[in-house]
Order: structure tokens, then sequence, then C-alpha cells
């Protein structure tokens, strides 16, 4: 259970644990590690941190910065972004520290350290072109230290000592007088300087934990706060040019929110829940990774600000409908892995089908079941869903990715548990109401793991499927053995089937650089080549015209074609309009082809889903379970 101090217990356990520094008595392991960050000396957009560890006995320590953090799936290496780190004696003076990685600090003669200082580099700064896989954190598991915004996922700022693992955390905060603060963490005390610029906050941690689960944001930002029920919501936001506010986005969130409770029933526990939200304008030095880090209360969000109100409002009920349904998965069914986590050399879960694919169904789900959305808008996500799982190895063992996410060849396939994970979840859950006549569904297998389990117990990963298995039906177990720890491509007509839905062909019209599958370009970055894929067969301009898959672009319309421009030519046959002259020089094995022609209407063939006419009394039944539909519907 969390363990929480009142604001008049934790300073008397520091008054009692802090002060005497030359006692020997007073050891490290019995102090909380006194941390603070100060936003007001702020040089070069780094940010000064302080740790003071109480006194330590033995000659050798370990201060490590995490290299990965849960909810990722990713390195990140945080300790690359400290600078002039220090450790100081009880005198001031400099002590031996050796940096013996990316984010580890060897301190010797320890028993003299007094404390450890350094600077921290935000990365939000450093992003290019943002996203998972790049050298630098995804932009909501990042930092940002700015002269009007600060976020402070404290993982980036803060780290642990390998002897200390389990000790305690007193953090300050000080930060300019008019600055707005958000957070999570336990407040323990308030203090403003005696001119009164500056105002210094106090937060308690019980363990590193707690210190990377809650985020804060400080700066210029926009703040409602709103009960939902019995949930306090908190949603943050800062939009450099003031386009949007927590206010025009309330509406969007109390009403996702709403829905949410109700579909989960009893699950949820959480008596507040923060929404920290970063709106990008896409300047220099702005985030480029647009998504959402998962924590137990609360999700750091960015998006960009040049959104439609519209869009925007559909990104945020997507976005933090998935992060905050993570309340149910890893948060609280997860395996020993998502428990103990190491920071620094993590084992992973072999079940990302349930953590990331299940959560991101559930975000998906509820909305057609509470009525966000219409039965046919719903079809429309799970087709999309199945078009963009095709783009990763359809062949791949799930558990085998899960477990291996951080190699090849399984790295480039992560994403995939979003589109193809959310899709075992809906065979699941359609499996659950067909064998148990719509009384059991994939929310009412989680609430049973999450009541035998919980956030403090975690299952074993090598059993869990058995146990599944074991807890509902046959069927269950020949769908997970088949398609999520064997590698066999799962056929969606025939789970669809079982709610009375039918995939229809038919022939839209589309665009020049895309077809029913997609993208219909694809690089050789070696060979800095851009090509027609197996795709160009599904548009009907380019297969009328003879053209072929693997066929290189050499020359568009008198420019010749390189990897540097390629994105920009690609963007003007975007636009490319029927009736326009186009001329295209291909390079096919070797020889020239040219191309010239007006432009035509292009067209491909896709797959939709539709209700089936001749469905049974019994498929529609299930899908009426599933999809909570009227009787008449």
């Amino acid at each position: 259970m969390k363990h929480i101090l009142s604001a008049v217990a934790l300073s008397t356990l520091l008054f009692a644990c802090g002060s005497q520094k030359n006692g020997t008595s007073d050891l490290a392991n019995s102090n909380p590690i006194k941390t603070s960050i100060d936003l007001t000396q702020v040089v070069d957009d780094k940010a000064p941190v302080t740790i003071n560890p109480g006194r330590f006995t033995q000659d050798t320590i370990v201060y490590r910065l995490p290299r990965i953090i849960q909810g990722s799936y990713a390195v990140n290496d945080f300790g690359k972004y400290i600078e002039a780190f220090k450790a100081l004696d009880y005198d001031g003076n400099e002590i031996t520290s050796t940096k013996l990685d990316d984010n580890t600090w060897q301190i010797l003669n320890a028993s003299r350290l007094d404390k450890i200082e350094y600077y921290v580099n935000d990365t939000f700064d450093l992003e290019v072109k943002g996203g998972i896989g790049e050298d630098v954190p995804f932009s909501p598991g990042g930092t940002n230290i700015s002269p009007d915004n600060y976020v402070l996922n404290l993982h980036g700022f803060i780290g642990y000592f390998d002897s200390l693992k389990n000790a305690q955390y007193a953090i300050d905060v000080t930060s300019p007088a008019n600055f707005e603060r958000t957070s999570a963490l336990e407040n323990t005390a308030i203090k403003s300087s005696d001119d009164g610029t500056k105002i210094t906050t106090s937060y308690f941690a019980p363990r590193y934990f707690d210190v990377t689960d809650n985020p804060m944001m400080y700066g210029k930002l926009d703040v409602e706060e709103f009960m939902v029920g019995d949930i306090k919501i908190v949603l943050s936001v800062y939009s450099p040019n003031k386009v949007y506010s927590a206010s025009s986005l309330k509406e969007t969130v109390y009403k996702m929110m709403e829905a949410q409770k109700r579909y989960l029933g009893d699950i949820n526990s959480t008596p507040r829940y923060d929404v920290y939200l970063y709106l990008s304008d896409g300047s220099q030095g702005s985030p480029k990774g647009f998504g959402a880090l998962e924590h137990h209360t609360s999700t750091v969000v960015v998006l960009s600000e040049s959104a439609s109100a519209e869009s925007l409002a559909k990104s945020v009920t997507d976005v933090v409908a998935h992060e905050f349904f993570h309340i149910v998965t890893p948060l609280s069914v997860h395996s020993e892995d998502v428990h103990y986590f190491d920071y620094n050399d993590p084992t992973f879960s072999k079940h990302l089908w349930m953590y990331e694919g299940v959560t991101e169904y559930f975000a998906q789900h509820f909305q057609v079941y509470e009525g966000l959305v219409t039965p046919e808008e719903y079809y429309n996500e799970i087709n999309t869903q199945i078009r963009r799982s095709l783009y990763y190895d359809d062949n791949m063992s799930f558990t085998e990715m899960s477990e291996n996410i951080l190699e090849d060849p399984y790295k480039p396939n992560y994403a995939n548990v979003y589109q193809k994970g959310a899709l075992i979840g809906m065979c699941i859950d359609i499996l659950l109401r067909e064998e148990s006549n719509g009384n059991r569904s994939m929310l009412s297998l989680m609430k049973e793991l999450s009541n035998k389990y919980g956030k403090h117990k975690p299952f074993d990963d090598e059993s869990i499927i058995d146990e599944i298995v074991g807890m509902t039906y046959p069927s269950i177990g020949g769908f997970l053995n088949t398609h999520v720890i064997g590698s066999t491509p799962i056929d969606y007509s025939v789970f669809l089937d079982k709610v009375g839905l039918i995939f229809k062909e038919e022939s839209v019209e589309t665009g020049y650089i895309q077809s029913g599958s997609g993208f219909i370009f694809a690089a050789d970055p070696e060979k800095e080549t851009l090509f027609f894929s197996e795709s160009v067969k599904e548009n009907s301009f380019w297969n009328e015209n003879g053209v072929k898959a693997n066929d290189i672009v050499k020359r568009v319309n008198g420019t010749d074609v390189s990897m540097q421009n390629a994105r920009a030519i690609l963007g003007q046959m975007y636009q490319w309009k029927p009736g326009q002259e186009v001329e295209v020089v291909l390079d096919r094995n070797g020889k020239e082809v040219i191309l010239k022609k007006e432009l035509t209407p292009t067209f491909t063939a896709i797959k939709t889903i539709s209700e089936n006419e001749n469905a049974t009394a019994s498929q529609i039944a299930t899908r009426k379970a599933w999809l909570k539909l009227k009787s008449d519907s």
C-alpha cells in the first residue's frame, strides 16, 4: 500500500534525519533523499539539480539516471543530458567521481559525500523529427526547459543510488512566483522567497518509482480542475500561441472521462487524474513526437497546436483515453518484469498484446459502447487498424516480439501493438461474448485478473496465458496459441462473422501517391532512390499506364529526385489534380521509361466492413452485446 506522510510528519522526519551530518548513525538508508530543482537559476536552457542523500558508510557508491523508463519500450539514456556532474564533500570540495557509461557515475570516498550537483539539458530542443527509435526520448517521456514552460518528467532530472533503491524522496522545486504549478505528487509545503519573486514547492515520493510515475508541468499554463463522478480531473494545457486553452478542451475531456468511468465501472479507483497537454507549434526546439506516456494517475500528452478544433478533440479523445485505460493494464495487471522494473537493464514481458494492445482496444471500443461514435464509425476504425497492421510483419509471434522488443527484427514492429494488438483484443472480446451468450467480455476478464492480482501483485509471465485459458474457454487458448504465441496471421472475417459483419469491396477515387493499402512509394536509403512499391498495382492511373513495382523515380516534371527532395516532390504529387500534364521519368532495370500523360481520375479497391443482411439471430445478439446496441438496432 502506498505510504503517504502528512506535511507535519514529513517535516519532523526531515528534521530528525537530515540535520546531523557528522554523526555516524545518520545513515543514508534512513533518510529521504533530498532533491532540489531550481527553475529560477536556469543557464543556457539547463536546470540545476542537487541530490543530498545523507551520509553513506561505504567507500564506493553508484548513481544512475534511467537508461529505459516504463512504458517507453525504447532506450532513452537520460544520463546523456546531464552536464557538469560534481560530487562534493562536507567542506564543499569536489571528490572523485567517474562516469562509467551514459547513465552511470561511480563515486569514491563516498563516506565523505555531502551532495551531488549537476545541470540537466532538456530533450525537446534536440528533437529533429520525433518518434520511437530516435536518439532522443519520445516527446511525452522527454523534458522541456524554456522560459514559459517546463515539462518535468522527473526521470530526466532525478536519478537513484544502486544501494538506495527503496529510499524515500523529498523534492523541492523552485520557480518564479507567477508560474502555474501542477503535480499529482503529495505537496508537503510551499514557501515564498523574502522578496516574493520565487516559490519553492516541496513534494514527497515514497520511493523512486513514485518519482518517475508523477510528472509535473510548470510555467505559463492554463489549468482547469473539475470532477467526473468521484475523480478529480486536473487538465493542464500549454499552448504557446494561445490557440487553445484548458477551458476550450474541458468539455471534450469531461465527456470522454465520464464515458470511460461508465465503461470501467468499479475497476477504477484513482481519486485524481492529471492530464498534462503540451501543444507543439512546430518551431525550432518544440517537440516533434506526438502521442502520450501513461502513469498510474496521470499522462503527459504532446499534440500539434495547428490541428483544427475537431481534429484536436478527436486526438485528445483517442490518446488520453488510451493512457487512462492503462490503469487496467499494465498498472493493475502486469508481470514481474513490469513490477520489478530495472531502469538500467530491464527484461521485457511477453505480453505487449495485453498492455498496449488491449488498452488500445478499450480506447476505441468504449467510444462505440458508450455512444460517442456510431457503429459505422467504429467499423471504419477496425478496418483502418487491419490495413495498418499489414504494414508490419504479420507472421511474427507477438509474445516473441514483446520479449525482444529492443532488438531487430522485432523493434521495427513495435507500433503494431496499437494495430494488431488492438485487433487481438477485439477477437478475444468477440470470442468471450459468443461463448458466454454475451455475459463475459475482454473487460470482465481484465477485471477478474485485476481482482486476483492488482497493482501490488505481479503475475508469472510464463503461465498467465494458461491461467487465462483456465479462467475462460478452450477457444481462447486456441486463439492465443495460434495467433499470439504462434505466428499464424488472423483471418478477421472469421471473427467479424461471429457478430454478423462482412467485408465488402468497392472502388473509390484516390490520390496519385496512395492506394487502398496505403502509400505506393518506398525508399532505399543505401541506394538513395525512391521507387514504386507493390501497392502501385492497386492504383488505377499508374497501373493502366504500365508502371511496375520497383520502378525507380528519376525525375518528376523535370526535377531530379533525390533523398533530399523526395518529401517535397511527393508533397507536390499529393496535390496533383485530373487534367494536369505530368512527365515522370523512371528507371526500370537500368532502362529509362518516360511517362508523359494528362492526369485522369485514379481509383483503388478498398474493403469496407458492413452489417450482413443475412446475419443469424445469434450473430446479431452477439453484436448487440459487443457494442451495447439497442434491441431495434
